[in-house]
């Protein structure tokens, strides 16, 4: 199954929205921001156009959070700034679109607790685990989604940085409930996204 998520800059502004509003009409199922590359704070006031559009449809809103693999040991890290990813500017577009659906991608290293309690403290809010070997996720956030977030917790690999395959293998070895396994690799994110009752 194929659901599309679309990413758009949003320093293009009205453009943007316009172009969102036509992607939507044309299937898109989630909009996928990366603030390190894109160069902007999730809060920055000039993307709540885009973001005013996204939650008319309700459909989910996807951020980029912790340190990016993309820059990493390069000169510079390739002139991508990590400060753009903290989880808490997000939180600041979750109090003000409480109706969007918001995924913070990734283990936030190293705003980990940051995002888990964002997550905990706004009920759209969910955390991803791509990007990361799941033998490498912090303790606190296995605890977490072991408990309180298993329902707002979600697969993801990053391929083909991680391939499928390995990501499984290696969350086979991450001490995660066998009753929450199902949640964080199927049932959240159908239910989130509509897929699902």
């Amino acid at each position: 199954m194929l659901v599309p998520f679309v990413s758009l800059d949003p320093h293009r502004g009205k453009r943007a929205v316009s172009e969102a509003r036509r992607l939507i009409d044309r299937g898109a199922r989630g909009f996928k921001f990366h603030p390190n590359l894109q160069g902007f704070y999730p809060n920055d006031r000039m993307a709540y156009g885009l973001y005013e559009a996204i939650a008319e449809t309700g459909l989910p809103a996807l951020f980029h959070t912790g340190h990016s693999g993309m820059g990493s040991g390069m000169r510079g890290g390739g002139g991508i700034r990590v400060k753009y990813s903290n989880p808490m500017f997000v939180d600041d577009v979750a109090v003000d679109f409480p109706d969007m659906p918001i995924v913070l991608a990734h283990p936030s290293f190293p705003w980990q607790e940051e995002a888990i309690s964002v997550a905990m403290h706004k009920p759209q809010v969910y955390i991803d685990l791509s990007g990361w070997s799941p033998k490498l996720f912090p303790p606190v956030l296995i605890q977490y989604a072991n408990t309180v977030l298993r329902d707002k917790v979600l697969f993801g690999s990053d391929y083909p940085v991680i391939t499928p395959d390995r990501w499984l293998a290696d969350f086979e070895q991450v001490p995660i409930k066998d009753e929450v396994r199902p949640r964080i690799l199927k049932d959240n994110a159908a239910r989130l996204l509509g897929l699902a009752a």
